[in-house]
């Protein structure tokens, strides 16, 4: 008997043991035909099993099957889908190129609902074609990826013009915004008006509002993850622009016959400084000035460079650099007792970005996927003024002179191993680890001064600080039957500045169960860990934005975040969803009343104040993303508050961008080839802002000489924190592109109306009186600033 049993259970064994030998795995890479640039997130669907997969964001795929022949559908949004019948007898590479649909109809492969809205676990998730941020109506005419993306649900910008994002009811420091995987710290151009991201070098954008997925991680708020194109395979070509403000040009294209090293570089800069210089100048002079130069410019320059060694192992560098630079220099003599003296004054601001990663791709198997990968990443801010006059007196030549600098700062080098583990269509499991070195520079100052032979030389600085943060994770997105997927993991961190160690453990969880083909209900919940704080100067201003890591008596910052979804795909071409989020936030900073970045105080922890917020609210997105007439109408709906025992007495108050009504409308309607046309339309509740709503004068208890009373000032008395609401904002662009082919490529002129109908939206608010100066008829109102009224643009592009 015991015999016979054994006999059983070897049969058994040798029965799973063949049924497991009789798996096979289909991978490859789905790339466009035209550019060979890679699909991310491309569907990879069996007909016959109703089953599939998606494309990781290096365009890999693999789906292990049993051996048989069968129908695969490969598809992209805005591609032809391609059908191919497929003989697996044993584990093969197949790597499928597709064609970009320039048809106008829509085309729709019915059987692939695999990369269908209802069929995703992640929830809280878009993403953006770059096609659609190329066609919208732009503010002078710069295409910009993050000012595409506060149109969308969820998302608000900081106000008139700023490009700073606000992901339900957090601050712009909580948005993890990658590049190529590397972070960037600020992503702005011009004060806020421009991003630094030049859409002309970029692939693709996906932005994470919530469900976050284990894989990502420091940041509280959102993750922008955006990828860079990586360089044309198959030829050399180019592209470029000139508008209003800037211009900018890239070149990509294969290096060598085997065309198996790409690259791409471009660049773009203003050249507002170079075009006002003779005026600035002009004008320096008529005030009686011999030499005056200023100006202000930014610049981004993107490369990068590729090499596939075979389909199994391919290697890539990718760089990332921009500055925003004012200047200026005022210089002037004059001759006295025939001796010539000098003076002038000058100074600068200037902010950017350097980034750099390495990266190597390697697949150990048609089922295990790794990239292995080292980044470098610095922000940097410093500003200076000075002034000098070298004179004579009794024949002895004199020098005076005063300068005022500060600067602040952080790098970060990153080494992490990141594995995709694909063993079959029902899991896709990643899991990884890595490791942070940050340097943090919070600010110094630095004061030199020289007068009458009296020198001063003095330097108050924040310690130099540094910290690792160390972090692993694993997830699995699992099929449970035909209706549920989830997906479930965790990541662990270890923050370890100089003086104590944080430790977190963050589970994370998303799921979706189909209610019909078409149609599913989702629900998340996720905890996040941030061990950076941003020092934010409350007021509008330059970007004196210092980063600090969380210490003993600032601790680190934490979020929880549950929501619950209803996705659905209607009629093939249109895709609703509708979110509700609750989140809540511990360990937040401010600034304490009265503080800022400056000031004789260089440790930072003495001027913030700690906090909490929450945010909760809903969130509808109605979108179609294929056929002549393609946009989106968002909407949100949502409450976001702050307290801090330090500020506001205690008490709880809105947070400045505590947004009630958020609403937009995109639409894009391609007419032809020749011709395409795009709408914004953009509504939301005004901006919170704290305003003193009494006040008092203060007067002296003797009269003044003239027997009237003498008063001191105009006192304000401020009830709360943001108790004010400024008018609602809303706004209307407009844009038409007419193309046309050349003998060398193809031109587009692309032409603008932003703010059309000339809203005079509230760059800020402030008390003054109606007649524009006090007088003892003259009433107290309040009055606001409007920055922009109806502005046109044109740009000139062109294609070779």
């Amino acid at each position: 008997m015991k015999v016979k049993k054994l006999l059983i259970c070897i049969l058994i064994t040798g029965i799973a043991l063949e049924g497991m030998a009789q798996k096979v795995t289909l991978s490859g890479y789905l790339t466009d035909a035209a550019t060979g640039e890679q699909l991310i997130g491309a569907s990879v669907f069996v007909k016959d099993l109703k089953d599939g997969t998606a494309t990781n964001v290096y365009g890999f795929y693999s789906l292990t099957l049993p051996q048989g022949t069968y129908d695969v559908v490969y598809s992209y949004v805005g591609y032809n889908a391609q059908l191919t019948t497929v003989a697996l007898t044993a584990s093969k590479t197949l790597n499928v190129k597709l064609e970009a649909n320039i048809a106008l109809e829509e085309v729709v492969i019915t059987e692939d609902r695999s990369n269908r809205i209802q069929e995703k676990t992640q929830m809280s998730t878009i993403t953006l074609g770059m096609d659609k941020v190329k066609n919208l109506p732009a503010f002078m005419g710069e295409k910009d990826v993050i000012k595409t993306l506060q149109l969308l649900p969820g998302v608000q910008s900081g106000g008139e013009g700023s490009s700073g994002l606000y992901v339900r009811g957090g601050g712009p420091d909580q948005n993890l915004i990658l590049l190529d995987g590397v972070p960037v710290y600020n992503a702005s151009h011009l004060f806020g008006f421009f991003s630094v991201f030049n859409a002309d070098a970029i692939n693709s954008v996906e932005l994470i509002k919530g469900g976050f997925p284990s894989r990502y991680g420091g940041r509280l708020s959102s993750v922008v993850d955006i990828r860079m194109k990586e360089g044309n395979t198959n030829k050399f070509e180019g592209e470029g622009s000139v508008g209003i403000i800037s211009s900018k040009l890239s070149l990509q294209g294969p290096i060598g016959k085997a065309k198996k090293t790409t690259f791409i570089v471009s660049g773009r800069r203003t050249y507002l400084d170079i075009l006002a210089r003779p005026i600035i100048k002009a004008v320096g002079r008529s005030a009686g000035e011999a030499n005056v130069v200023a100006g202000y410019y930014f610049y981004d320059l993107n490369a990068k460079l590729n090499h596939k060694f075979s389909d199994r192992s391919r290697l890539y560098l990718s760089a990332y650099g921009g500055d925003d630079i004012f200047y200026f220099d005022i210089k002037d003599d004059y001759v006295s007792e025939g001796k010539k003296n000098e003076y002038g004054t000058g100074g600068g601001l200037s902010w950017g970005n350097k980034i750099a990663a390495l990266r190597w791709n390697y697949m150990f198997s048609p089922k295990l996927f790794s990239n292995t990968t080292v980044t470098y990443s610095k922000y940097k801010f410093d500003t200076d003024v000075e002034f000098y006059e070298t004179y004579w007196e009794n024949d002895v030549e004199k020098k005076n002179s005063y300068y005022s600098g500060f600067y602040s700062g952080i790098d970060d080098i990153t080494a992490k191993v990141d594995f995709d583990y694909m063993p079959s269509p029902k899991h896709f499991v990643k899991f990884g680890f890595g490791d942070i070195y940050h340097k943090f520079s919070p600010g110094a100052s630095q004061t030199k001064f020289e007068f009458d032979g009296i020198k001063l030389d003095s330097t108050v600085a924040s310690n130099t600080m540094y910290a690792h943060e160390a972090y692993a994770y694993i997830e699995d997105d699992l099929r449970l039957g035909n209706r549920l997927k989830v997906n479930l993991g965790l990541h662990a961190t270890a923050f370890m500045p100089t003086d104590t160690t944080f430790y977190s453990l963050q589970p994370r969880i998303a799921a979706r169960f189909l209610v019909s083909d078409k149609a599913s209900i989702k629900a998340s919940y996720a905890t996040m860990m941030q061990a950076l704080h941003l020092l934010t100067n409350p007021t509008i201003g330059l970007p004196t934005d210092l980063w600090v890591p969380a210490t003993k008596n600032v601790p680190v910052e934490y979020s929880q975040q549950v929501a619950l979804g209803y996705a659905q795909t209607v009629k093939d071409a249109y895709e609703l969803s509708l979110e509700a989020y609750y989140k809540t936030m511990d360990n937040l900073i401010e600034y304490k009343d009265g503080q800022s970045f400056g000031g004789s105080d260089a440790n930072w922890e003495n001027k913030v104040a700690i906090g909490r917020g929450w945010s909760y609210g809903l969130e509808l997105l109605f979108e179609k993303k294929v056929g002549k007439l393609s946009g989106w109408i968002g909407y949100t709906l949502s409450w976001t508050n702050r307290q801090f025992d330090d500020l506001n007495f205690g008490k709880a108050f809105p947070y400045r961008y505590d947004r009630r009504h958020d609403m937009s409308l995109v639409i894009t309607y391609k007419q032809n080839d020749k011709v395409d046309f795009g709408l914004v339309w953009v509504y939301g509740t005004g901006n919170a802002y704290t305003l003193g709503l009494e006040h008092y004068w203060a007067y002296n208890d003797e009269l003044g000489q003239s027997g009237e009373w003498v008063y001191f000032d105009d006192i304000e008395h401020v009830e709360s924190r943001n108790n004010f609401r400024a008018p609602s904002y809303h706004r209307l662009d407009l844009a038409v592109n007419f193309h046309k082919p050349t003998k060398w490529g193809q031109r587009t002129i692309s032409l603008g109306l932003y703010n059309a109908y000339s809203r005079q939206n509230p760059f800020f608010i402030y008390w003054g009186y109606e007649d524009g100066f006090f007088s003892d008829n003259s009433a107290r109102v309040l009055k606001q600033v409007a920055l922009f009224p109806m502005i046109p643009s044109i740009s000139y592009a062109f294609k070779f």
